[in-house]
């Protein structure tokens, strides 16, 4: 019978949730760091199955090098989520550091590989971590509809780095104890779960990219320092009088640009008078014209719903439950006007 290792199996699931994401009508552009981040896996996955599989040796070499890619990958395939400052490409290619130390250790002294590669694990997670800290406000690049799974696929990111250091400290302690007897299992329960979290989650945050749309011929007004309550009437004045609460593709970077005011100061008027994030400011003015067309027409629930900004039927059914306590068709039934 052939053997097949699980890493194998592992890095074909990983193609085939590849191909499926190439073969979808998503733009490939912004998704370009978490389609390298997927074949990154893939990669790692079909080595470590040649390595502990099969016997192929001279891996050994190369799986570390690989390994030290993939943190700095991660954190880049979610900082594309994040609207990027002046300086901020020049500072990127510091994290062409670790596979470069991780040669250098390879030729100087290969004993200090495993601990490297721990310390580089867990200080891509706590860099990701630090990333997501203020919420899904901080992924101003993403869409609202999608940014709170973003979020979320942040945190499971974040998580699985931190997993994948214990698991190489549980290989290196397997060698010192037992000279490597357990090694292949621990490493492929290692590579098992670098699919089902950092496969995933980076397609569900790939997703939350906004869709190329027509530049607007509106030139960026400067950004102006305003008190919490002019800038959030201004961005009620974009929301409610232009309905750009509509725009399925609206983010916090394209709300403020449109509205002329820093981003930061945005989501600092909205948490400190609206007692909430931007995401679910947004959705109070979706869901409230949402009600107003249940209402007032008699176009179908999943007509309301597009029209309003929502994308999918699951978040629009669960933030008009959120705000309402009723579905949308028994809010309708409730609130339509009588017959005279």
């Amino acid at each position: 019978m052939i053997f097949l290792p699980l890493p194998f199996v592992v890095a074909l699931l990983l193609v085939i949730l590849l191909v499926a994401t190439l073969c979808s009508d998503e733009p490939r552009k912004g998704l370009r760091p978490f389609l390298a981040l997927i074949c990154l896996c893939a990669v790692q996955s079909i080595m470590l199955g040649l390595r502990w599989g099969y016997d192929v040796a001279a891996l050994r070499y190369v799986l570390p090098v690989s390994a030290s890619c993939l943190p700095p990958l991660v954190l880049a395939s979610f900082r594309s989520l994040i609207h990027r400052e002046a300086g901020a490409s020049r500072a990127r290619w510091l994290h062409a550091a670790p596979p470069l130390g991780i040669i250098a250790l390879l030729v100087l002294s290969p004993a200090l590989i495993d601990g490297a590669l721990i310390v580089l694990f867990v200080g891509y997670a706590l860099a990701l971590l630090n990333l997501g800290r203020t919420g899904p406000d901080a992924l101003d690049e993403a869409r609202f509809d999608g940014v709170h799974a973003a979020h979320r696929a942040l945190l499971i990111a974040a998580a699985a780095l931190g997993i994948s250091a214990l698991f190489d400290l549980a290989i290196f302690l397997d060698f010192q104890w037992s000279k490597g007897a357990n090694a292949a299992l621990i490493v492929s329960n290692a590579n098992l779960l670098a699919l089902l979290f950092l496969g995933p989650t980076a397609i569900v945050a790939a997703r939350a990219r906004p869709l190329p749309v027509v530049a607007s011929n509106i030139e960026q007004a400067e950004l102006l320092a305003a008190k919490d309550r002019e800038v959030l009437d201004r961005i009620d004045h974009l929301l409610a009088e232009q309905q750009l609460s509509r725009d399925e593709n609206l983010t916090l970077s394209r709300l403020a640009r449109r509205a002329g005011v820093p981003a930061r100061l945005i989501s600092g008027a909205v948490n400190r008078l609206a007692r909430k994030n931007v995401s679910q400011y947004i959705n109070d003015f979706r869901i409230a014209e949402a009600c107003r067309l249940l209402r007032e027409t008699d176009m179908p629930v999943t007509a309301a719903m597009l029209e309003s900004g929502f994308q999918t039927k699951s978040n629009f059914n669960r933030e008009f439950r959120h705000v309402t306590s009723l579905s949308p068709a028994s809010w309708r039934e409730r609130n339509r006007p009588s017959p005279s």
